[in-house]
């Protein structure tokens, strides 16, 4: 993992000595202005340079004037020797429409100045917290998990590659320098977290086995001071879990359950927050065989489970008054003469039968028995996160992640964290009707509803083995995975779910 150093600087931008100072540049053309108006107003430049200082203002005013720069959303125009300012570069970077403007955008300006400039060699940089339209200390921890996120790249295999990395960021905000000290340090953490389940969603499953994957578990939970217990196929069959076994008996792979602890002295004993990982380290779809076009994508099957470990590392050093519990359930699902066959009955280890329909529906298996055991283990809430269907990328595509919950009231706290993690989740039901999709003739439950509410009828199931415990289900199977290179963020793993359970964790409340 890049270790970037990051530091604060409370002086003006324009004497920061740096590669590159990085400043917004807005669109903040009235939109309602009238066709007169507009014909009028056509002449003149409507891009403002998110900051109060002359110097900069007047730097980038030629290029303005020049029309070079229109503030599109993720244009970069980069300017070397600027007159007046210590930096040997200035990148503008497009923010786009003002009143479009936050914290979310800001987090992607950022990541898209360190993809900009990573290529030219520039290996540190300054960024200038915008002035006007988000608090500083905001804007300081916006900057710093986007610059973080913008620094991954998935080609680590390739022989001839650049170690083309980011040293350090300055990040240049006025305000309190303790609070903003804070946000820094906790943005840094949280965006070496992302980029720590990023790394495991990036391995092939080659190297990143269950039992790789819970080997990294153990040396994360070590050197972040997180108490772990590794179990395997033994520990799966005493406990009865049944449903999880049932995956994991195709493959030559042994299966791992992974339980990472966070238990601090000065937290309540209640509420404990459980995070369930669904851990398939390649989905191959058993018996029901995926079709062989993207298969090569069903790495990233453990997302959901990466992203426990990340957010279980930012937790750990972050360090709230909460007891937080990790459960993450690894293993391959691997067609085999030991593969479970659809029509089989599986016993989860809550004692509900299930009848197995689709052996491609198995993520939803391996977190029952997750589920179940983390309300064992004492916790009083639950979050799962999995890749857990194709119907949620029908219903949301690439752009929103799929979020279910038995309980309003957890759900608005996790309505809450979403606003400061800036990550997209879309509310799907759970209305009781679905329930008939799912019910067996031979069984208490089938593991399929079929095509139709897909993502729903899988939510349904996983509501079964959650109880009354307050719940919520992200289905990140669109999100976790970009499909393609974005300004501010490389075509590969995500890291999704991270920042928003750091986020929900950091001021939990029962």
């Amino acid at each position: 993992m890049n270790v970037m150093k990051i530091t604060l600087s409370r002086s003006p931008a324009a004497e920061t000595e740096t590669e590159c100072l990085a400043v917004v540049v807005l669109d903040r053309t009235p939109t309602d202005r009238s066709a007169k108006d507009k014909d009028k107003d056509k002449d003149k430049s409507q891009m403002s340079v998110e900051t109060s200082e002359a110097a900069v203002r007047e730097a980038a005013s030629e290029l303005i004037a020049g029309g070079e720069v229109s503030g599109k959303i993720f244009e970069t125009t980069l300017l070397h020797r600027p007159a007046g300012l210590k930096a040997k570069r200035l990148l503008l970077v497009g923010g786009g429409k003002a009143e479009n403007f936050n914290t979310t955008v800001l987090r992607k300006l950022a990541g898209t100045a360190a993809r900009f400039l990573k290529p030219k060699g520039i290996a540190s940089f300054a960024f200038a917290a915008p002035e006007t339209g988000i608090d500083a200390v905001g804007a300081a921890k916006g900057i710093v998990e986007g610059a973080f996120v913008g620094d991954f790249d998935p080609d680590i295999y390739k022989s001839d590659r650049k170690d083309q990395t980011l040293e350090a960021l300055i990040v240049v905000a006025q305000g309190n320098q303790d609070q903003l000290q804070r946000a820094i340090e906790e943005a840094r953490i949280i965006g070496e977290s992302q980029n720590f389940t990023r790394e495991l969603v990036n391995e092939p499953s080659n190297r990143m086995t269950p039992t790789v994957l819970a080997e990294r578990a153990r040396k994360m939970a070590e050197e972040v001071g997180l108490k772990y217990e590794i179990y395997g196929s033994d520990k799966i069959k005493e406990l009865k879990m049944g449903a999880f076994w049932g995956v994991a008996q195709g493959s030559d792979e042994p299966p791992a359950l992974v339980v990472l602890r966070y238990e601090p002295s000065n937290a309540p004993a209640s509420p404990v927050l459980g995070l369930v990982g669904k851990g398939i380290t390649f989905d191959t779809g058993g018996i029901s065989i995926k079709p062989a076009d993207g298969m090569e994508k069903m790495k990233y099957d453990m997302a959901g489970g990466a992203a426990m470990m990340g957010a279980m590392r930012a937790i750990a050093l972050l360090k709230p008054a909460l007891k937080v519990i990790a459960v993450i359930c690894a293993t391959e699902n691997m067609p085999s003469g030991k593969a479970q066959k659809p029509g089989d009955i599986q016993i989860a280890m809550s004692g509900k039968s299930i009848e197995i329909i689709n052996t491609d529906a198995e993520g939803r298996l391996v977190l029952a028995d997750g589920l179940h055991y983390a309300r064992k283990l004492g916790c009083t809430h639950l979050v799962d996160a999995a890749t857990l269907t194709g119907a949620v990328v029908v219903a949301l595509g690439y752009v929103n992640a799929g979020v279910f919950s038995n309980d309003e009231r957890f759900y608005e706290r996790f309505g809450r964290a979403l606003d400061n993690s800036g990550e997209k989740f879309w509310r799907l039901p759970l209305d009781d009707e679905y329930k008939e999709s799912i019910r067996s003739n031979i069984a208490d439950i089938m593991n399929s509803g079929g095509r139709w509410g897909g993502a729903v009828t899988a939510a349904m199931f996983l509501r079964e083995f959650a109880e009354d415990t307050p719940w919520i289900h992200l289905d990140i199977a669109g999100t976790a995975w970009m499909e393609d290179n974005k300004p501010w963020i490389a075509k590969g793993p995500s890291g999704i779910a991270v920042r928003s359970l750091v986020e929900l964790a950091k001021d939990f409340r029962s």
